[in-house]
């Protein structure tokens, strides 16, 4: 009875100081891997923001160039048709667009539905106005009444699209 009770008064104190230690080791590995997760997620920011903001940036770019008063200064010669502007704005909206797919890796699906959204507005708006214009129109004629049926818009469709996407980039910031 003796030898067990000596036994008794080692191993108890034995395991209590080996439960202890399982336990703050235990803590301090679950620590450690939050830290290690904390650190990985810090660099995966530090990588991934810029190149969100970049792409938002060009998003940005692209619509500020289908704007219809960008283009209708960039594309507008005197001579054409409505016939050829009509072509020229509707290639120049599909080739910027085309050129900018691959960044709606780096956007929300809700901002990426909004680029797409106001692209397919300007082409509507430009494919309805042009309907509109008897077949001798001048580029001039169909350049002032796209003009005049953005300014009867509350807001320009590429506008609304910028802004929601500026606001978008607030709230990565």
């Amino acid at each position: 009875m003796n030898t067990v009770a000596e036994i008794l008064k080692i191993t108890i104190p034995a395991l209590l100081v080996l439960l202890t230690a399982i336990i703050l080791l235990r803590g301090m590995i679950k620590n450690d891997q939050e830290k290690r997760k904390h650190e990985l997620i810090l660099q995966n920011n530090r990588t991934v923001i810029p190149i969100r903001l970049q792409a938002y940036e060009r998003v940005v770019l692209f619509l500020e160039r289908i704007s219809l008063e960008s283009m209708l200064i960039r594309i507008n010669t005197p001579g054409m048709t409505a016939v050829q502007l009509h072509s020229a704005l509707l290639t120049n909206i599909r080739s910027e667009f085309e050129h900018n797919l691959s960044q709606q890796i780096y956007m929300s699906p809700q901002a990426w539905e909004i680029v797409r959204n106001a692209r397919s507005n300007m082409i509507k708006i430009i494919n309805a106005d042009f309907e509109k214009m008897p077949q001798t129109a001048s580029s001039m004629d169909l350049s002032k009444k796209l003009l005049e049926t953005i300014m009867e818009l509350e807001k320009e469709p590429t506008k609304a699209a910028i802004d929601y996407i500026k606001s978008e980039v607030g709230r990565l910031m």
